[in-house]
Formats: structure tokens, C-alpha cells, sequence
């Protein structure tokens, strides 16, 4: 497995590393990349990664039609696949490619979302992507979403949020930004896409959605967008002095 960025971080000791976990769908990427972008950090979006496992595994029949996953092969495969983030300069977003093709909507299907709980409850495949994301994050700078970030990946981050938010407004989110995107799916299919995946994300024995002890809460449900990401840098920006504050003594 390897991933490459070509995003480059300058080394400093006052530069933090911000946690940002969550359920699925309560825009944890959104705010994620707005706080990354506000303070000239590294955004790594640690779903997308499992996303691009996943669609590997279903193009290459990894994944069978009754759910069930060989193993075997996608664990003999890890090696030979590439994931990479390219920043777009046209969009101004930042990609996500696998062996070297753009996956941005592909990733988010509904046939790669019902089974990347799935893939994602595999301990080797987290275990390579963990290293990988604790690697980027190593001399602080970075901004990182998903759902053991703060519990597993950076478990030292100076900052941890818990993202959550009433299963009806995530699916409502959810069902727009597919239909933005031009895939097709019921309200009532995406909601119950959206439990499962809570499911399976929260009871899975690899590396469980839990909230850290030292995380704050933020309950988006009627938040906008202004009001989180406010929240967010606000507590960011404490951090930040802090350490500028500790270095300095």
C-alpha cells in the first residue's frame, strides 16, 4: 500500500494536529478542509482511503454479490494499490486518486458506501492505512477526518472534535450531495444506509466509532456551516497559542 501527497508541510513545533471524528454524513470532510484550507494545513481525509480500498475490491470482485469478501485476495492485493491526494488546481478541492485515475465521485457510490463498514472492519487494511496516516501527521500540521482518529490514529492531537448529528438530517445531507452528484438513490435508502453503517462502524471489533474522553462534542444538527467551522478554529486557534506559548518559555 502506498499513498503519496504532494501537498508539503513545513516542519513547526507550534503547528498542532486537529481529530475531527464522527458519524457518517454530519460533514466532518466540509469542515475538515475549510479549518485545513483556514490555517495552511495538511487535509487528509482518512474515509476517502477506505473508500478507494473498497471500490478496488468490488472492481476487481473482491466483494460478491451476497456481501461476502474474499480476503485472501484483497490482502494480496494491499501492496499493489496506490492511493493518492492531488490538489486540483481548476476546482480548488483536493482529489483523491487510485493507480493513478480521479475516484472523487466513484468513492462515493452507493455500492462502495454499503460495503466500506465492511472493509474498513478489516484489521489489515487498518493497520496499513493507521501507519500511513500517523506518518503524515508526525510533524503536526494536519487536519484528519473519520472515525478513529482521535482514539487510534492521533491519539496525542491537540484538538479532538466528535461529530454527530440526528440520523434525519444526516440523511437528508447525505441524499442531496448524491443527487448533486448525480447518483440516484430513495431518501429511505440512503437512511437506512446510514444505520447500518453505524452499526457496523461503532460495533466493529478493529478499531470502533467511540468518542475520546477529551473530544468535544459537536452536535450539528441545526448548526450552519459558519457556526462550526467558528467553533472549531476557535479552539484551534487556543491550542495553537498554547503551544506558541510552551515553546517559547
Amino acid at each position: 500500500m502506498y499513498f503519496r501527497t504532494p501537498i508539503t508541510k513545513t516542519v513547526s513545533s507550534t503547528k498542532i494536529n486537529i481529530a475531527i471524528d464522527g458519524y457518517s454524513s454530519c460533514g466532518k470532510s466540509t469542515l475538515a478542509q475549510a479549518i485545513a484550507r483556514e490555517l495552511n494545513y495538511l487535509y487528509v481525509d482518512s474515509g476517502a482511503m477506505y473508500r478507494a480500498i473498497t471500490l478496488y475490491a468490488l472492481e476487481h470482485g473482491y466483494i460478491h454479490t451476497n456481501g461476502s469478501i474474499d480476503h485472501g485476495l484483497l490482502l494480496e492485493s494491499l501492496d499493489l494499490i496506490l492511493i493518492q491526494f492531488k490538489y486540483n488546481s481548476s476546482s480548488q478541492e483536493i482529489e483523491i486518486h487510485l493507480n493513478g485515475t480521479c475516484v472523487n465521485k466513484e468513492i462515493r457510490s452507493m455500492q462502495v458506501s454499503a460495503h466500506v463498514s465492511a472493509i474498513s472492519a478489516i484489521p489489515e487494511v487498518r493497520k496499513k492505512l493507521v501507519r500511513l496516516q500517523q506518518r503524515l501527521a508526525e510533524n503536526g500540521g494536519t487536519v484528519m477526518d473519520g472515525r478513529d482518529i482521535g482514539t487510534v490514529v492521533l491519539p496525542s492531537a491537540e484538538i479532538k472534535i466528535f461529530m454527530t448529528a440526528s440520523i434525519e438530517v444526516r440523511a437528508e445531507r447525505r441524499h442531496k450531495q448524491l443527487l448533486l452528484s448525480g447518483v440516484h438513490s430513495s431518501l429511505d435508502e440512503v437512511s437506512a444506509n446510514l444505520s447500518q453503517r453505524d452499526l457496523m462502524d461503532t460495533t466493529r471489533v478493529a478499531d470502533p466509532l467511540v468518542q475520546a474522553p477529551d473530544a468535544l462534542v459537536l452536535d450539528n444538527t441545526y448548526l450552519t456551516e459558519e457556526e462550526q467551522f467558528s467553533f472549531v478554529l476557535q479552539h484551534a486557534r487556543k491550542a495553537i497559542l498554547s503551544k506558541v506559548s510552551a515553546t517559547t518559555e
